[in-house]
C-alpha cells in the first residue's frame, strides 16, 4: 500500500478541518480500507462559541458520511470536555450515549456524530484516523490472530480483544491504554473491527495507517497468504426463469420485493465451488460491522426456507427475552456451485454493498485460512450487532415515494422520448429499470446502480432472449414491462403502400411486442407483487388518419393482442393496461421545422398547434411516462384491460 498524499492536492485544503477532509478522502478511495460508508476519521480544534469563549471541539465524521466525497459539513461538530467527561464514566447506556453525543454538538444543524466518537475522544493526538483494513481483518481472523498482531507490531500498536461496540468498548480501550500505550504507540487495533492511528497532523495519521496497514500486507505475502488464485468448472446452465423463482422465494422470505444480481466471475465461481465452501463460510462473517448488509453467513444452494429456518433459530436462541427490531430471516447472499454467487438487496443499491463487502469478506476468509485457518467470533457477537438499534441505524429508512423499490421494470424504445420519460418515473419511484433500445445511447443513459442499458434490436428474437437473460442475471427478474418502442412510417395512402414498409412496421409495432410479452410472461407470474404490463399505444387506435395504415393497423392489433393478453393473464396475477397518447411534441419525430410544417398546414400558431385539445394543454412524454408508472402501482391494482388516452380531449376519440 503507497500513500496517496500529494502536496499540491493538499495544499488546496485550507485549515486543520481541510487536512482533515483531504487525507479522509485519501482513506475513502481505497475500498481494501473502507467499505461503504465505514470508518471514520476525527480532528480536534479551539473555537470560540457564542459567548466568546476559547473551547475544544472535535470534528468527528457524522453518521451517514461517506468518506470518499466527504467535505467539512460531513463532520459532527462536538464539546470535547463533555465527551472526555462521558469517557470517564462508569457505564452509559446506549440511549444516554447516543442522547448525550446529541447534546454534545456546538450546531444543532450538524449531522449525528458516529458512534466511535467517544474514541476519538478518548485519544488525545490532535488527527485520528479509523478504517478496516482487509489485510488486518484477515490477519486478526487467523488462529492465534492477537498473538500475530503483536509479532507484526511490537510497541507501535496495542491491540484490543473484542468487545461489542459502544460505551463498553470504550471503557475496554481506557482500560488497556492507561496501562499499555508509551511514547512508541502509533495506533490501535481492536480485534475483529479495524486499525486507528493518530498524529499531529493530518499527513502524519494517515502515513501512519499507510504503514501499518503495508505491514499487515507484507506479513500476509511472507507467509504465502495473499490473493487467492481460483479452480473453476463450468456451471450448469441456470435459466432465467430459475433465477427469477429463486429470487420470488427470497422476496417472499422478506416479505417485500428483493433486487437480486447472479456472478459467475471466477472468484464468485471458485468460492461457491470450493470443496470445502459450506464449513469455511458458515463459520460466520469476517467482522460484525458488516452483519446487517450480509446477514452473518450466506445461503448455500437455493433451500430458502431451510434458511429461512435455522435464521429464526438463530435468532430465537440469542434473544434472551429482549425487545428486538423485526429483521427477516431472508439472506443477502447465496452461493450456488452453478450459480455462483447471488447477491441481494432492498434496492440494487443495496445489493452492490453487498457483493462489494462479500467479495473483501471472501479475499478475507482465504488469507486467514491460508495464515494457519481462519477463525470467527462467536454466533451471540454477530447477533448483538445485527440487533443493535445504533446499528441498524446506519440502514437508509425508505424513501415513501419509492413505491417501487426491490421491483424491477423492463422499458423498450427507452433512450429517447416517451420510453427515457417512463424511464425517468420509474426510477423516481424505486425501481431498477432495464432500458431496451436500438440506439447505443442507451447505455449511457444513467450511470447508477439500479440501471441497465441494453442495446438492441427488437426485430431479432436472439437479441431479446439475451437482452433478458441480461437483465435478470443483473436484477433478479422482470416485474413491470412497459412496451414503447415504435416507429412511424412516412405517410403513404393504402394505394401505394410498399409492403416492406408495412411489414417493418408490424414487425417493430407489433411482432416484437408479441414476442417480448410471451418471453416476459413466465418472469411476470413470478412478481412478488403481481406482474404488470403497459402498452403505449397512440390516438390511432380510436380515431385513425389518412395515410397512416400502417402505423394505426399495428396499433390497434397491439391494443387486441392486450386486451386478449389481460383475459389470459388475470389468473396469473398480471394486470394489462393501455395508455393512448396523442401529439406529444418533445419526442425526436417533432423537430421545430416539422412542428412549424404541421402547425402552418393547419392555420395555427405552433403553441395554438400543441394545445389544439379540449383541454387547451400540451400534452409532454412525461404526462404520458407517469399514467405509465402509476398504472403500474398500487392505486391500479384492480384494474387490467383499461384503455387510457393522455391527449387532453380528442374529439374524435371521445
Amino acid at each position: 500500500m503507497k500513500s496517496l498524499w500529494n502536496e499540491p492536492d493538499a495544499a488546496r485544503f485550507q485549515g486543520l478541518l481541510g487536512q482533515r477532509v483531504y487525507t479522509s478522502r485519501l482513506l475513502g478511495r481505497d475500498p481494501s480500507l473502507v467499505l461503504h460508508g465505514g470508518g471514520n476519521t476525527s480532528v480536534k480544534l479551539v473555537e470560540s462559541n457564542v459567548f466568546g469563549e476559547s473551547e475544544d471541539v472535535l470534528y468527528v465524521k457524522g453518521r451517514g458520511a461517506d468518506l470518499a466525497t466527504i467535505d467539512a459539513a460531513g463532520f459532527s461538530p462536538c464539546r470535547l470536555r463533555r465527551l472526555l467527561r462521558l469517557v470517564s464514566l462508569g457505564e452509559l447506556s446506549d440511549e444516554h450515549m447516543e442522547s448525550e453525543l446529541k447534546l454534545s454538538l456546538t450546531r444543532a444543524s450538524a449531522p449525528a456524530p458516529s458512534v466511535e466518537t467517544l474514541l476519538h475522544a478518548l485519544l488525545p493526538q490532535k488527527f485520528v484516523d479509523h478504517t478496516h483494513s482487509d489485510a488486518l481483518i484477515a490477519v486478526m481472523n487467523s488462529r492465534n490472530g492477537f498473538e500475530r498482531l503483536q509479532e507484526i507490531y511490537g510497541s507501535q500498536v496495542v491491540v484490543i480483544p473484542y468487545a461489542m461496540p459502544g460505551f463498553k468498548l470504550v471503557r475496554l480501550c481506557r482500560e488497556i491504554l492507561s496501562k499499555e500505550a508509551t511514547r512508541d504507540t502509533i495506533g490501535v487495533v481492536l480485534m475483529h473491527h479495524g486499525i486507528f492511528t493518530f498524529g499531529e497532523t493530518a499527513k502524519l495519521s494517515y502515513e501512519r495507517m499507510i504503514d501499518l496497514v503495508s505491514q499487515a500486507e507484507r506479513y500476509l505475502e511472507t507467509h504465502d497468504a495473499g490473493r487467492a488464485e481460483w479452480i473453476t468448472r463450468t456451471p450448469k446452465p441456470v435459466s432465467r426463469v430459475e433465477i427469477a423463482s429463486l429470487r420470488r422465494e427470497v422476496s417472499c422470505a422478506a416479505g417485500t420485493p428483493m433486487v437480486m444480481t447472479v456472478r459467475t466471475d471466477s472468484q464468485a465461481l471458485g468460492f461457491a465451488q470450493h470443496p470445502d465452501v459450506v464449513e469455511l463460510s458458515q463459520r460466520g462473517g469476517v467482522t460484525p460491522d458488516h452483519v446487517i448488509r450480509t446477514k452473518r453467513v450466506p445461503m448455500i444452494g437455493r433451500d430458502v426456507a431451510a434458511y429461512a429456518a435455522a435464521y429464526q433459530e438463530y435468532v430465537r436462541a440469542h434473544v434472551a427475552g429482549r425487545a428486538l427490531a423485526v429483521v427477516d430471516p431472508a439472506p443477502r447472499v447465496i452461493l450456488d456451485p452453478d450459480l455462483g454467487m447471488a447477491v441481494l438487496g432492498r434496492s440494487a443499491e443495496d445489493a452492490s454493498i453487498a457483493e462489494d463487502i462479500y467479495r473483501h469478506t471472501i479475499d478475507i476468509i482465504m488469507s486467514a485460512e491460508k495464515l494457519g485457518g481462519w477463525k470467527a467470533l462467536p454466533a451471540r457477537d454477530f447477533f448483538d450487532v445485527e440487533f443493535w438499534d445504533l446499528e441498524r441505524t446506519k440502514l437508509a429508512k425508505p424513501n415513501p415515494e419509492a413505491t417501487f423499490l426491490g421491483e424491477v421494470a423492463l422499458v423498450t424504445g427507452a433512450a429517447s422520448g416517451i420510453g427515457k420519460a417512463c424511464v425517468d418515473s420509474l426510477l423516481a419511484r424505486g425501481a431498477a429499470v432495464v432500458a431496451l433500445d436500438v440506439s447505443p445511447a442507451v447505455k449511457q443513459l444513467y450511470d447508477r446502480k439500479s440501471f441497465l442499458g441494453i442495446e438492441c434490436d427488437l426485430t431479432s428474437e436472439e437479441q431479446i432472449g439475451a437482452a433478458l437473460d441480461q437483465a435478470v442475471r443483473v436484477f433478479g427478474s422482470v416485474d413491470m414491462l412497459v412496451l414503447n418502442a415504435g416507429i412511424f412510417p412516412k405517410s403513404s395512402p393504402i394505394a401505394a403502400m410498399a409492403t416492406d414498409v408495412w411489414r417493418r412496421t408490424m414487425s417493430i409495432n407489433l411482432d416484437a411486442n408479441l414476442v417480448l410479452m410471451r418471453e416476459c410472461h413466465p418472469l411476470l407470474k413470478l412478481a412478488p407483487r403481481g406482474g404488470r404490463v403497459v402498452i403505449v399505444g397512440s390516438k390511432n387506435v380510436a380515431a385513425p388518419g389518412p395515410g397512416a395504415a400502417a402505423y394505426s393497423a399495428s396499433k390497434s392489433a397491439m391494443q387486441q393482442l392486450a386486451r386478449v393478453a389481460a383475459l389470459e393473464w388475470g389468473s396469473d396475477g398480471i394486470r394489462v393496461n393501455c395508455v393512448h397518447p396523442n401529439a406529444v411534441f418533445d419526442t425526436a419525430i417533432w423537430t421545430p421545422e416539422v412542428l412549424a410544417a404541421r402547425a402552418a398546414s393547419y392555420k395555427l400558431s405552433v403553441q395554438e398547434y400543441k394545445t389544439n385539445n379540449i383541454l387547451k394543454v400540451e400534452v409532454t412524454s412525461k404526462d404520458v411516462a407517469e399514467l405509465a408508472a402509476e398504472l403500474c402501482g398500487p392505486r391500479f391494482s384492480r384494474t387490467t384491460g383499461a384503455q387510457i388516452p393522455v391527449d387532453g380531449g380528442n374529439e374524435r376519440v371521445i
